[in-house]
This record gives structure tokens, C-alpha cells and sequence, in this order.
């Protein structure tokens, strides 16, 4: 299965606003890819900016596939790619 761009900022979004206890209209998310730093996000929560490195988008990726397909996948399970867009691949 992969998830594209969209389902990923969604799944952040979800992650994040549990954690810090808003609405997930109140997170916005900013994928990117750099060679010293691999994938990260920089996540706004009601004004306030943060990164998350790459362990936590994979974090979010596997609740947000638990809770939205009801299917229990783990981190060596994803695998994170980018070209013009970003895109995770989730195998069984």
C-alpha cells in the first residue's frame, strides 16, 4: 500500500493534535527532505513551530494506519520516499 503527501500531512496532523491536546484544524505541517537531515516536519501547533525528525513521522504513520484502516503496521514496515512528492510505502 502506499500513502501520498496528503494522507501523510493527515496523519501528522492527527498525531500532533492528540499529543498536544487541540483539534487537528489547529496543526499545519510542512514535509521536507534534506541529505544531512533525511525527512523531517515542521508542524505548527496554534502559531507555535516545531520539527519532528523522521522516527516521529513514522510514528504518526502507524496510528494513522491503525486508526483510519484498521491495520497494525510498524516502523520497519514504512518506508519513506520523495521525488516531486513525498510518498510512504507500507508493506505486510
Amino acid at each position: 500500500m502506499r500513502i501520498y503527501t496528503d494522507e501523510i500531512i493527515n496523519a501528522i496532523c492527527l498525531h500532533m493534535s492528540e499529543r498536544r491536546g487541540v483539534n487537528p484544524t489547529d496543526v499545519e505541517v510542512q514535509l521536507s527532505w534534506e541529505e544531512e537531515y533525511g525527512y523531517t516536519a515542521e508542524v505548527w501547533v496554534k502559531g507555535r513551530s516545531q520539527y519532528i525528525i523522521e522516527a516521529n513521522i513514522l510514528e504518526a504513520i502507524e496510528q494513522y494506519m491503525f486508526t483510519q484502516y484498521n491495520r497494525r503496521v510498524f516502523r520497519s514496515n514504512i518506508t519513506l520516499d520523495a521525488d516531486e512528492d513525498f510518498w510512504a510505502d507500507i508493506s505486510d
